[in-house]
């Protein structure tokens, strides 16, 4: 469904951009997405205290909360993929957010940059399980019988695939039913009249996809760093 106006897309008309902003809104407003981010970023680190106020308690309770989560499914060793998987958490989380503002595009609802995500947290897990177990990692796809290796290797990089798949679709299948909703309630009942409720779950929906795509990503390392059976 092609949105009437975009914020960001009427900006890029200033450059004469107009047309590639309005066929790749995922990008500029992945863009602004990682923008905001780094923003927040600084601002944060710039106004750490010994004496925290109440905006950083807030985010010191996220972060060191999430921390913890994670770390208690992984172990220690998966502390060091926490940057990581924190920053995609907060990504998806600010662009499942677009979503509810209007003007604005989630970069989530593109398929494009969840498959991309997609790739990226499934391909770390990799990268820690061979940094785990060196040359020995390749015991997670053989399975414990020796005569039917080949047959679970196959399973096994099917089901690794598969991955990418279901992180990939849950994500852009949410958020772009989520637009899809939002949208049809805009033209029914106007601008002004689109229930709240609907408002509100796409909230909780933001949240819960953020979450997951934190979740998930964190069994797959956990995964990894244990030792084959």
């Amino acid at each position: 469904m092609e949105h009437p106006y975009l914020f960001l897309t009427s900006l890029f008309s200033l450059f004469g951009l107009e047309d590639w902003a309005g066929a790749h809104p995922h990008v500029t407003y992945m863009w602004f997405a990682m923008i905001i981010l780094v923003i927040l970023g600084w601002i944060g680190g710039k106004s750490v205290a010994l004496v925290p106020k109440t905006v950083q308690n807030v985010f010191e309770v996220i972060i060191s909360g999430l921390e913890e989560f994670m770390v208690g499914i992984t172990g220690e060793e998966g502390r060091d993929s926490y940057p990581l998987l924190l920053t995609v958490f907060l990504f998806v989380l600010l662009g499942n957010l677009f979503g509810l503002v209007p003007g604005f595009y989630p970069p989530t609802a593109s398929i494009n940059t969840t498959v991309a995500l997609a790739i990226l947290v499934v391909s770390w897990s990799h990268v820690i399980g061979v940094k785990k177990h060196g040359a020995k990692y390749i015991k997670h796809f053989l399975g414990p019988v020796p005569a039917l290796m080949p047959l679970f290797f196959v399973i096994e990089v099917i089901g690794h695939l598969a991955r990418v798949l279901s992180l990939t679709l849950r994500l852009f299948g949410n958020m772009m039913g989520h637009e899809l909703v939002v949208g049809i309630l805009l033209m029914l009942a106007g601008p002004f009249l689109v229930p709240l409720p609907i408002m509100a779950m796409g909230i909780l929906v933001s949240l819960i996809q953020a979450i997951v795509f934190f979740l998930l990503p964190t069994m797959y390392i956990a995964g990894a760093i244990e030792e084959a059976h």
